[in-house]
């Protein structure tokens, strides 16, 4: 008779073919030390952690051939982070699967971004282990493509500002300039930023931040650049 699927399985929509890679998975320090028990998710955690690497770097590879190697290395940087990982693993609930000492649980470890990431990194690496390198690429693949797809797009937190300048320098040799304008009271400014190029009006952005406009400015200034042959 078939076990019944765990929580976390469901979400992953796969099953492992021995639970105990994913007890050692979601086995946080905290609790194995009180508990006495071993292993916990840290050597996982490794493991996962080049293999997300691995898959992120071939799925981008392949997917977009026109990408630079410095673009490439900015996808991979903005995917294999502690926020985005914790991003996805809270999308699973996997706060909810982790297992956490006393301390750490009322310190609210369900929803440490840190511990959360950890966690993801080591499922991936128990998948791996358990279930293989193809399973492993199935669900990470599943999980990243439509965030890999955004971030190319030019949603998300891509940097502007550092495309910009580095557009910017390698076509024009010249660094693009900012003015910010701010107007409302101090609860409810608005920023307006515009960014100049060799005295030429490129692009222009509004925020409730400096940085927010300066993002919105750069953003369409490297999208005008880019088009007039920049990339």
């Amino acid at each position: 008779m078939a076990r019944e699927q765990s929580a976390l399985e469901r979400a992953l929509d796969l099953s492992f073919g021995d639970p105990a890679f994913e007890e050692a998975a979601l086995t946080h320090r905290s609790f194995a030390f009180e508990q006495g028990v071993q292993p916990t998710n840290e050597r996982l955690e490794f493991l996962g952690d080049a293999v997300l690497g691995l898959i992120i770097t071939d799925l981008a590879y392949r997917t977009y051939p026109d990408l630079s190697e410095g673009e490439l290395a900015k996808l991979r940087a903005a995917m294999v982070n502690m926020t985005m990982l914790a991003e996805v693993a809270k999308e699973l609930g996997l706060g909810e699967a982790v297992l956490l000492g006393r301390g750490e649980e009322l310190s609210g470890g369900r929803h440490k971004a840190s511990i959360l990431a950890d966690a993801m990194e080591a499922v991936f690496g128990a998948v791996y282990l358990d279930r293989g390198i193809d399973v492993a690429r199935q669900l990470i693949e599943g999980l990243f493509r439509p965030r890999i797809a955004a971030y190319v797009r030019g949603e998300g937190d891509r940097d502007y500002k550092t495309s910009l300048q580095e557009l910017a320098a390698q076509d024009l040799g010249r660094l693009p300039e900012y003015r910010v304008e701010e107007r409302g009271p101090d609860h409810e400014k608005e920023f307006t930023a515009t960014v100049y190029l060799a005295g030429r009006e490129l692009g222009r952005g509004t925020g409730r931040s400096k940085k927010e406009a300066e993002q919105r400015a750069a953003r369409e200034a490297h999208a005008r650049l880019a088009s007039e042959g920049g990339e």
